[in-house]
Protein backbone atom coordinates (compact mmCIF):
# COMPACT_ATOMS: atom_id res chain seq x y z
CA UNK A 1 0.00 0.00 0.00
CA UNK A 2 1.20 2.99 -1.20
CA UNK A 3 -0.21 6.46 -1.92
CA UNK A 4 0.52 10.63 -1.62
CA UNK A 5 -1.50 13.56 -1.37
CA UNK A 6 -1.78 17.21 -0.16
CA UNK A 7 -2.48 17.95 3.27
CA UNK A 8 -4.35 20.94 2.17
CA UNK A 9 -6.99 18.15 1.35
CA UNK A 10 -6.27 15.85 4.46
CA UNK A 11 -4.32 16.15 7.69
CA UNK A 12 -2.67 14.10 9.51
CA UNK A 13 -5.09 12.70 11.93
CA UNK A 14 -7.37 11.81 9.06
CA UNK A 15 -4.44 10.22 6.82
CA UNK A 16 -3.68 7.92 9.99
CA UNK A 17 -7.28 6.77 10.62
CA UNK A 18 -7.14 5.63 6.78
CA UNK A 19 -3.42 3.75 7.91
CA UNK A 20 -4.17 2.47 11.33
CA UNK A 21 -7.52 0.56 10.21
CA UNK A 22 -5.85 -1.19 7.62
CA UNK A 23 -3.10 -2.41 10.62
CA UNK A 24 0.09 -1.26 7.87
CA UNK A 25 3.69 -1.17 8.60
CA UNK A 26 5.11 1.87 6.76
CA UNK A 27 6.10 5.38 7.22
CA UNK A 28 4.39 9.08 6.68
CA UNK A 29 6.78 11.12 4.49
CA UNK A 30 5.43 14.74 5.08
CA UNK A 31 6.60 17.90 3.66
CA UNK A 32 5.86 21.61 3.59
CA UNK A 33 8.57 23.70 1.66
CA UNK A 34 12.06 23.46 3.69
CA UNK A 35 10.24 21.35 6.79
CA UNK A 36 10.26 17.38 6.26
CA UNK A 37 8.65 14.90 9.04
CA UNK A 38 7.94 11.85 9.12
CA UNK A 39 5.44 9.40 11.28
CA UNK A 40 5.96 5.50 11.56
CA UNK A 41 3.33 2.82 12.27
CA UNK A 42 3.78 -0.95 13.03
CA UNK A 43 0.52 -2.89 12.71
CA UNK A 44 -1.34 -0.13 12.21
CA UNK A 45 -0.12 1.70 15.75
CA UNK A 46 2.20 4.90 16.00
CA UNK A 47 5.63 4.08 17.47
CA UNK A 48 7.51 7.31 16.35
CA UNK A 49 7.36 10.56 14.64
CA UNK A 50 9.99 12.76 13.82
CA UNK A 51 10.41 16.97 12.60
CA UNK A 52 13.13 18.85 12.78
CA UNK A 53 14.92 17.99 16.01
CA UNK A 54 11.79 17.19 17.90
CA UNK A 55 10.58 13.79 18.23
CA UNK A 56 8.30 11.66 19.47
CA UNK A 57 4.03 12.72 20.79
CA UNK A 58 5.28 16.18 19.92
CA UNK A 59 6.32 15.55 16.57
CA UNK A 60 2.83 13.90 15.68
CA UNK A 61 1.37 16.86 17.56
CA UNK A 62 3.35 19.38 15.74
CA UNK A 63 2.78 17.83 12.24
CA UNK A 64 -0.76 17.37 12.70
CA UNK A 65 -1.41 21.10 12.53
CA UNK A 66 0.02 21.81 9.23
CA UNK A 67 -2.48 22.66 7.04
CA UNK A 68 -0.33 22.54 3.53
CA UNK A 69 2.11 20.43 2.20
CA UNK A 70 2.52 16.68 0.87
CA UNK A 71 2.43 13.64 1.95
CA UNK A 72 3.51 10.18 0.98
CA UNK A 73 3.32 6.96 3.00
CA UNK A 74 6.10 4.00 2.14
CA UNK A 75 4.54 0.88 2.87
CA UNK A 76 6.76 -1.67 4.73
CA UNK A 77 9.41 0.44 6.15
CA UNK A 78 9.94 -0.80 9.90
CA UNK A 79 10.76 2.21 12.49
CA UNK A 80 14.14 2.35 13.93
CA UNK A 81 12.83 4.04 16.99
CA UNK A 82 9.98 3.53 19.21
CA UNK A 83 9.34 6.91 20.98
CA UNK A 84 5.45 6.65 21.33
CA UNK A 85 3.61 4.74 23.87
CA UNK A 86 0.17 5.93 23.86
CA UNK A 87 -2.63 4.52 21.63
CA UNK A 88 -3.53 6.07 18.41
CA UNK A 89 -6.97 7.19 19.69
CA UNK A 90 -5.06 9.32 22.48
CA UNK A 91 -2.55 11.09 20.33
CA UNK A 92 -5.54 11.87 17.73
CA UNK A 93 -7.67 13.55 20.24
CA UNK A 94 -5.14 15.55 21.66
CA UNK A 95 -3.40 16.25 18.09
CA UNK A 96 -7.46 17.20 16.78
CA UNK A 97 -6.83 19.12 20.45
CA UNK A 98 -4.31 20.93 19.40
CA UNK A 99 -5.09 21.69 16.00
CA UNK A 100 -8.83 23.17 17.03
CA UNK A 101 -6.54 25.66 19.60
CA UNK A 102 -3.53 26.18 16.92
CA UNK A 103 -6.32 28.25 14.95
CA UNK A 104 -7.07 30.73 17.10
CA UNK A 105 -3.21 31.01 17.46
CA UNK A 106 -2.56 31.37 14.15
CA UNK A 107 -4.48 34.48 14.34
CA UNK A 108 -1.68 36.31 16.00
CA UNK A 109 0.64 33.71 15.47
CA UNK A 110 0.40 32.85 11.44
CA UNK A 111 4.13 30.88 11.01
CA UNK A 112 6.58 29.65 13.39
CA UNK A 113 9.08 30.84 11.25
CA UNK A 114 8.55 34.45 12.01
CA UNK A 115 10.67 36.96 14.05
CA UNK A 116 9.36 38.27 17.80
CA UNK A 117 10.73 41.39 18.17
CA UNK A 118 10.02 44.27 21.15
CA UNK A 119 7.37 47.02 21.12
CA UNK A 120 7.97 49.73 22.92
CA UNK A 121 4.90 51.67 23.69
CA UNK A 122 5.57 55.61 24.58
CA UNK A 123 2.15 55.47 26.64
CA UNK A 124 2.95 52.65 28.84
CA UNK A 125 3.22 53.06 32.48
CA UNK A 126 3.94 51.02 35.58
CA UNK A 127 5.20 47.51 35.98
CA UNK A 128 4.29 44.68 34.03
CA UNK A 129 3.31 41.33 35.69
CA UNK A 130 4.52 38.11 33.92
CA UNK A 131 4.34 34.49 35.03
CA UNK A 132 7.83 32.58 34.62
CA UNK A 133 7.04 31.07 31.07
CA UNK A 134 6.63 34.46 29.74
CA UNK A 135 9.80 35.95 31.31
CA UNK A 136 11.29 32.10 30.08
CA UNK A 137 10.14 33.28 26.33
CA UNK A 138 11.03 37.27 26.56
CA UNK A 139 14.75 36.08 27.97
CA UNK A 140 14.76 34.29 24.55
CA UNK A 141 13.66 37.23 21.91
CA UNK A 142 16.88 38.89 20.00
CA UNK A 143 15.12 39.69 17.28
CA UNK A 144 16.94 36.91 15.35
CA UNK A 145 15.58 33.88 16.21
CA UNK A 146 12.36 32.42 15.16
CA UNK A 147 9.37 31.52 16.94
CA UNK A 148 10.17 27.82 16.27
CA UNK A 149 13.91 28.45 17.61
CA UNK A 150 12.72 30.61 20.69
CA UNK A 151 10.71 27.33 21.61
CA UNK A 152 13.94 25.04 21.26
CA UNK A 153 15.89 27.44 22.97
CA UNK A 154 13.52 27.44 25.88
CA UNK A 155 13.32 23.47 26.25
CA UNK A 156 9.51 24.54 25.04
CA UNK A 157 7.16 22.73 22.23
CA UNK A 158 6.40 24.81 19.65
CA UNK A 159 2.94 24.60 20.27
CA UNK A 160 3.39 25.43 23.80
CA UNK A 161 5.60 28.51 22.62
CA UNK A 162 3.08 29.84 20.73
CA UNK A 163 0.46 30.00 23.45
CA UNK A 164 2.91 32.16 25.71
CA UNK A 165 3.51 34.34 22.06
CA UNK A 166 0.13 34.71 21.49
CA UNK A 167 -0.55 36.61 25.21
CA UNK A 168 2.56 38.66 24.85
CA UNK A 169 1.33 39.67 21.40
CA UNK A 170 -2.24 40.50 22.33
CA UNK A 171 -1.06 42.88 25.39
CA UNK A 172 1.53 44.95 22.77
CA UNK A 173 4.77 43.51 24.27
CA UNK A 174 6.04 42.08 21.15
CA UNK A 175 5.44 42.17 17.57
CA UNK A 176 6.40 39.46 14.58
CA UNK A 177 7.64 40.19 11.95
CA UNK A 178 9.20 38.22 8.55
CA UNK A 179 12.54 36.93 9.00
CA UNK A 180 13.40 38.39 5.50
CA UNK A 181 12.64 42.05 6.91
CA UNK A 182 14.61 44.67 8.39
CA UNK A 183 13.75 44.97 12.14
CA UNK A 184 12.35 47.61 13.45
CA UNK A 185 14.16 49.82 15.83
CA UNK A 186 12.15 51.08 18.81
CA UNK A 187 11.53 54.70 19.60
CA UNK A 188 13.98 55.67 22.20
CA UNK A 189 15.26 58.84 23.41
CA UNK A 190 18.37 60.28 21.03
CA UNK A 191 22.22 60.05 21.98
CA UNK A 192 25.31 61.00 20.78
CA UNK A 193 26.85 59.48 18.57
CA UNK A 194 29.48 56.89 19.71
CA UNK A 195 33.08 57.85 18.70
CA UNK A 196 34.73 56.10 16.77
CA UNK A 197 37.51 53.19 18.68
CA UNK A 198 40.41 54.36 20.73
CA UNK A 199 43.39 52.84 18.82
CA UNK A 200 45.17 50.76 22.04
CA UNK A 201 44.47 50.34 25.36
CA UNK A 202 41.12 50.83 24.84
CA UNK A 203 39.72 47.84 27.21
CA UNK A 204 41.95 49.63 30.17
CA UNK A 205 39.58 52.61 29.50
CA UNK A 206 36.03 51.21 28.62
CA UNK A 207 35.55 48.25 30.81
CA UNK A 208 35.69 50.81 33.92
CA UNK A 209 32.71 52.74 32.63
CA UNK A 210 31.24 49.48 31.22
CA UNK A 211 31.29 48.05 35.20
CA UNK A 212 29.52 51.55 36.43
CA UNK A 213 27.50 51.34 33.49
CA UNK A 214 26.25 47.34 34.77
CA UNK A 215 26.06 48.91 38.94
CA UNK A 216 23.35 51.98 37.28
CA UNK A 217 21.50 49.09 35.88
CA UNK A 218 21.26 46.87 38.95
CA UNK A 219 20.61 49.82 41.14
CA UNK A 220 17.62 50.79 39.53
CA UNK A 221 16.56 47.67 38.15
CA UNK A 222 16.84 45.38 41.01
CA UNK A 223 16.78 41.65 40.78
CA UNK A 224 13.66 42.13 38.04
CA UNK A 225 16.56 43.25 35.49
CA UNK A 226 19.52 41.41 37.31
CA UNK A 227 19.60 38.57 34.46
CA UNK A 228 19.24 41.01 31.49
CA UNK A 229 21.70 43.41 32.44
CA UNK A 230 24.30 40.76 33.34
CA UNK A 231 23.63 39.40 29.57
CA UNK A 232 24.13 42.48 27.82
CA UNK A 233 27.23 43.82 30.35
CA UNK A 234 29.29 39.98 29.09
CA UNK A 235 28.19 40.51 25.78
CA UNK A 236 29.67 44.33 25.71
CA UNK A 237 32.45 43.14 27.62
CA UNK A 238 33.62 40.37 25.39
CA UNK A 239 33.09 43.10 22.43
CA UNK A 240 35.68 45.19 24.31
CA UNK A 241 38.08 42.51 24.91
CA UNK A 242 37.99 41.69 21.43
CA UNK A 243 38.95 45.08 20.04
CA UNK A 244 35.49 46.76 20.19
CA UNK A 245 34.87 50.09 20.78
CA UNK A 246 32.39 52.24 22.80
CA UNK A 247 29.61 51.39 20.48
CA UNK A 248 29.77 47.71 22.41
CA UNK A 249 28.58 49.77 25.91
CA UNK A 250 26.32 52.30 23.75
CA UNK A 251 24.56 48.86 22.18
CA UNK A 252 24.49 47.13 25.99
CA UNK A 253 22.60 50.66 26.46
CA UNK A 254 20.26 50.50 24.20
CA UNK A 255 19.00 46.90 24.60
CA UNK A 256 19.27 47.17 28.59
CA UNK A 257 16.71 50.11 28.43
CA UNK A 258 14.33 48.63 25.76
CA UNK A 259 14.44 45.74 28.18
CA UNK A 260 13.52 48.26 31.01
CA UNK A 261 10.58 50.18 29.07
CA UNK A 262 9.22 46.53 29.15
CA UNK A 263 9.60 45.58 32.75
CA UNK A 264 8.68 48.64 34.35
CA UNK A 265 7.77 51.16 31.39
CA UNK A 266 9.26 54.40 29.45
CA UNK A 267 9.67 56.25 32.55
CA UNK A 268 12.16 53.88 33.70
CA UNK A 269 13.82 53.39 30.62
CA UNK A 270 14.21 57.47 30.16
CA UNK A 271 15.24 58.10 33.76
CA UNK A 272 18.11 54.83 33.00
CA UNK A 273 19.01 56.66 30.15
CA UNK A 274 19.49 59.96 32.14
CA UNK A 275 21.15 58.35 34.62
CA UNK A 276 23.67 56.86 32.27
CA UNK A 277 24.75 60.32 30.62
CA UNK A 278 26.56 60.93 34.01
CA UNK A 279 28.77 57.43 33.28
CA UNK A 280 32.12 58.59 31.90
Amino acid sequence: MAFQGSLAELHLPDIIQLVSVSGKTGVFHLTDGPHQGQVYVSDGKIVHAELDDVSGEEAVYALAIWSQGEFRFDSGVAPEHRTISKSNTSLLMEAAHRLDEWRVLSKKVPSTDLVPEFVLQEGREGQINLNTSEWLILSKIDGQRSVKRIASASGLSVFDAAKILYGLIATGLIRLRDPGAAPVAPARPARRAPAAPAPGGQATDLLPRLNRVREVCNGLLGTTGEGVVNKHYQKARAEIERGGGREAIEEAIAQIARAASILKGPNTAESLLERLKAVK
